[in-house]
């Protein structure tokens, strides 16, 4: 009987399939393979598409045989890493460049001046973005500038552009479906937030031919259906997301108000704002939540470009610990940061700040710091980053939340959960089971397959919970260093342009 749902989570640094029992949500079987990336320049952040494929294909195979073959899956969810972009001929399939990521800054001289001319609030009105090279409007026009003949070919109609869903999806399908969902499409520039479609005039101004783009679908419904020759029988995708709307889903996050935060390789706050976009005030982003049975749902949303990826950074490149879970150890071991702070602006600070120009920075190095101290530094930047974010809500008049759901692998550290309590006043709240995303996908898949009637379901299990304990004096000065440590990394940067 085919009662599993398969969720097809395709990430920054990895790829990976989840087969869900719709009963208890409970994981059946999961296969996960990591994703190489690619850092031909300063600032320049790539993937190769058809490995991403490959491993989709292999995972999704080794999934499905482990949880007993293809006749007991009913559906497939699909949710993936957002913005980032590919580009491949629509005849063979075949990638014409390395996917742009969305970590990637190489565009940022254009959209810079897109601001410089005045721009950003004709973008910020009609889809909710600011002007920032993390979107993939200005990847798209990348490619089809610096592929050979790749823009005459794509107003001809025959390339396909769009983002890793639509890359999936086209060859899950055996090219027979381009298509993507509205909270991706919600991430190019490109799209009305409040009509759900691709706007001419902003196809215009970042000169993105409407032929490149897909069709855009709601979040659960009929996507198309799977090449048989891939899983041994078709299987319908019924469900799709961007991997942060996702995680909303799947912390049952579907109320006003209510706000999650995920912890990957960067961190995301988004708080559902209701049936109506919010505008932002504070450079947050106003972004599609998650539509389906013809209701959308909004959210505010601030993006943090490096979190996970800082612990990266300690491990691989300053090596100042051999494995990431270390990192609670080292933190634990001192009595407090020593006044050290690190601004992780490897690929430029995110919301609130939106400066594509910033570099990663280290403040307040005496010579009793050591390497201990910056690891600790680099733990704290998540929880400050956090509050920043809850700040530009608040100031954006939304209501503060009593508790943040979060997810992602940092979440592990119970050390980085306790001090993000104590930073930002909030109680933390961590799911028994930890891939949002990917059970995200699942329900949507479940609902757009007919399993399901509603999304409506909180995850399984009891929930590990932090509250604050930190004296309000000790958050202040903690909070007054890092504000300035910030204004240092902000000054660096404009001194640079």
């Amino acid at each position: 009987m085919a009662e599993l749902i398969l969720a097809l989570d395709q990430g920054t640094t990895s790829t990976r399939a989840v087969a869900f029992d719709p009963d208890g949500w409970r994981p059946r079987a999961m296969s996960q393979i990591p994703l190489e990336q690619h850092f031909p320049h300063p600032g320049w952040v790539e993937h190769d598409a058809a490995e991403i494929w490959r491993a989709a294909l292999q995972v999704c195979r080794e999934a499905i045989r482990e949880a007993g073959g293809p006749d007991r899956f009913a559906a497939i969810g699909l949710t993936n890493q957002r913005e980032t972009t590919v580009l491949w001929d629509r005849a063979t399939g075949a990638a014409l460049h390395r996917t742009i990521v969305w970590q990637d800054r190489r565009t940022a001289a254009v959209t810079e001046a897109l601001v410089a001319q005045g721009h950003e609030p004709t973008v910020r009105a009609e889809t909710g973005l600011v002007l920032d090279p993390y979107f993939s409007a200005s990847k798209i026009a990348w490619l089809l500038d610096h592929v050979d003949g790749a823009r005459a070919r794509a107003e001809a109609g025959d390339l396909c552009a769009g983002t890793i869903d639509a890359w999936l999806m086209f060859n899950l399908t055996g090219a027979k479906r381009f298509v993507t969902d509205v909270t991706n499409a919600s991430r190019t520039s490109l799209f009305g937030l409040n009509d759900l479609t691709w706007r001419d005039d902003l196809l215009e101004l970042f000169n993105v031919p409407r032929a490149v783009l897909p069709e855009v679908l709601p979040c659960a419904g009929l996507f198309g259906e799977t090449d048989p020759a891939l899983f041994g029988r078709a299987l319908p995708i019924t469900g799709c997301a961007g991997d942060q709307q996702a995680a909303l889903v799947g912390h049952g996050a579907l109320r006003p108000g209510a706000t999650k935060v995920t912890y990957g390789t960067g961190a995301f706050l988004v708080a559902h704002t209701g049936d109506q976009p919010v505008a932002s005030d504070n450079r947050l982003l106003s972004t599609v939540g998650y539509q389906v049975g013809g209701q959308t749902a909004y959210a505010l949303e601030g993006s943090i470009f490096s979190a996970g990826s800082t612990v990266q950074w300690l491990r691989d490149s300053l090596g100042a610990v051999g494995h990431s879970r270390e990192t609670e150890t080292v933190a634990q071991g001192l009595p407090d940061n020593g006044g050290v702070y690190l601004v992780p602006g490897f690929t430029g600070l995110g919301a609130p700040f939106w400066e594509a120009e910033a570099r990663g920075a280290v403040f307040g190095l005496t010579r009793d710091a050591g390497p201990a101290h910056i690891v600790r530094a680099g733990l704290e930047a998540m929880a400050y980053q956090t509050r920043d974010l809850l700040e530009a809500l608040k100031a954006d008049g939304a209501p503060p939340p009593r508790r943040l759901r979060v997810d992602g692998g940092v979440t592990a550290n119970g050390w980085v959960m306790q001090f993000l309590a104590d930073i930002t006043g909030c109680e933390v709240e961590r799911p028994a089971y930890q891939e949002m995303t990917a059970l995200g996908a699942a329900r949507l898949a479940a609902l757009g397959a007919g399993l399901i009637d509603s999304l409506d379901q909180s995850p399984a299990g009891e929930p590990a919970v932090w509250s604050p304990a930190m004296s309000a004096a000790e958050r202040a000065r903690l909070l007054a260093g890092w504000d300035a440590a910030v204004a240092g990394c902000l000054a660096q940067a404009r001194a640079r342009v």
